[in-house]
């Protein structure tokens, strides 16, 4: 059972049209419950090139909230969306609400109530003794998200670590989870031992943990220097979950990593070599998809993996260009972003989904696009590649192209074989046993293979 709830400071500006449609099914579903809404067709937002700030309605943000839900596998059977001028101290959403969130709870055989709200540990305790059954806040529901989909040793232990963190301060709040003893005569001793017993076993695992990422930290440091050891600058996509990263990574590089329309379906970092259209060579790194609200605990937990996003020379910042709430989700991407203090690195606007807009719609966001740093892809289609490709070559500085005249000895047929290998050859003339070429290629490669030359000389 879902339960969205409405502080007055949220509201934002509303789109009219498809959210107005959105708004319209969830009031006929005013008995609380959630019967499957059909999403009306998404209006053109330009991919949130109007600059107008934006935030999610209450109604929206639930819908997005049911999307995150069902990517952790529940089955939702009734919502509701509580408005308040201001939160409850003692159970956010008042006491009233939570008897009649308790009725419906148990009308429907629901098991689990899950609010799109962060609970305080004391919040946490007043809801679970209330409700008949368990309770998650929207925070708790994301780490068992991640902790769902981590694959490698590496994700696992950002997600424990991420997982114990939020716990911790919220013990005295898990009365039923912690087996906590009642506070009468002759039982509170052994309740607060357990209870500190808890506390020590977690702080000396999130010590370990913490060594253990310190190592994958060393491993990717050693890794990256050897790397850079060869001057090939790194790319990283970045963007709101559900986006089409992995599935633009996938085009651009032949890889076969996991596609899902599920919300944070990749939270481990990928690496594949991409050739540019100059043949300049880069590497393309898939990340973690950010959402609203993403929960700080994630944020510092992942940061090893979000180093690839600090070191990357240019960031594609991908965007659906089918979305009603571009501007939302750009401002929480770029808040993120802003956290690992990258947001003054080179981006490129990559709104991605067009295969999903009608002609008309296309026009006009290809209109506003122009001039803007921006790109307009379909990663499931793969129109659109090759300005993608060249806007990435346009915006690489630090081994930037130049135009050269070379004259290369026909018997050397490694230096010929790196030219064609490593650069664009706009024509090629011989004379006698040399070749002279005129080229376009990376600043490094052709000062190596002139010093190559003058020293075979």
């Amino acid at each position: 059972m879902l339960v969205g709830v409405d502080i007055s400071s949220r509201a934002g500006v509303r789109r009219p049209g498809a959210e107005g449609a959105r708004s319209a099914a969830l009031a006929r579903n005013s008995d609380h419950q959630f019967d499957d809404l059909v999403e009306p067709r998404p209006l053109l937002t330009a991919g949130g090139l109007s600059g107008i700030p934006t935030e999610l309605s209450a109604d929206a943000s639930l819908v997005e909230f049911r999307e995150l839900v069902q990517s952790a596998g529940a089955l939702v059977v009734a919502q509701v969306l509580q408005r308040r001028s201001r939160a409850d101290a003692a159970t956010l959403i008042g006491a009233g609400k939570v008897e009649e969130i308790a009725g419906i709870a148990a009308a429907n055989d629901a098991d689990l109530v899950v609010f799109d709200h962060d609970l305080t540990p004391t919040q946490l305790r007043n809801l679970e003794g209330l409700m008949p059954c368990l309770v998650l806040d929207r925070t708790q529901l994301i780490l068992d998200i991640f902790a769902r989909h981590a694959r490698t040793r590496e994700g696992q232990l950002q997600v424990e670590l991420a997982q114990l963190e939020y716990m911790l301060p919220r013990l005295t709040g898990r009365g039923k989870a912690m087996s906590q003893l009642g506070g009468g005569i002759g039982t509170r001793g052994p309740g607060e031992t357990q209870l500190e017993t808890d506390r020590r076993r977690i702080q000396k695992r999130l010590v370990h943990l913490r060594g253990e990422l310190d190592a994958v930290r060393r491993v990717r440091r050693q890794q990256r220097q050897r790397r850079e050891s060869v001057p090939v600058p790194t790319v990283a996509l970045v963007g709101y979950t559900n986006a089409g990263k992995s599935t633009l990574f996938n085009k651009l590089t032949g890889a076969e990593v996991l596609a899902s329309s599920r919300m944070f379906a990749t939270l481990d970092p990928k690496l594949r070599a991409v050739e540019l259209p100059s043949r300049r060579r880069i590497l393309l790194s898939d990340t973690v998809g950010f959402i609203r609200n993403l929960p700080h605990t994630l944020v510092t937990s992942f940061r090893a993996t979000l180093e690839e996003v600090e070191r990357a020379e240019v960031l594609l910042h991908v965007r659906d260009a089918s979305s009603n709430y571009g501007d939302e989700q750009k401002s929480q991407v770029e808040k993120v972003l802003g956290e690992l203090e990258v947001l003054d690195k080179p981006r490129i606007e990559v709104l991605n989904k067009i295969d999903l807009l009608t002609a008309e719609e296309r026009a006009g966001l290809a209109g506003a696009a122009i001039g803007r740093g921006t790109v307009t892809v379909s990663a499931h289609t793969g129109e659109g590649m090759a300005g993608l490709l060249a806007a990435i070559d346009a915006a690489l500085t630090a081994d930037p192209l130049v135009d050269a005249e070379l004259v290369v000895p026909q018997s050397e047929g490694a230096v010929l074989a790196a030219i064609e290998a490593g650069m664009v050859i706009h024509s090629r003339s011989f004379e006698g046993e040399s070749v002279h070429l005129s080229v376009r290629g990376p600043a490094s490669l052709v000062g190596r293979i002139r010093q190559g030359l003058q020293a075979r000389e």
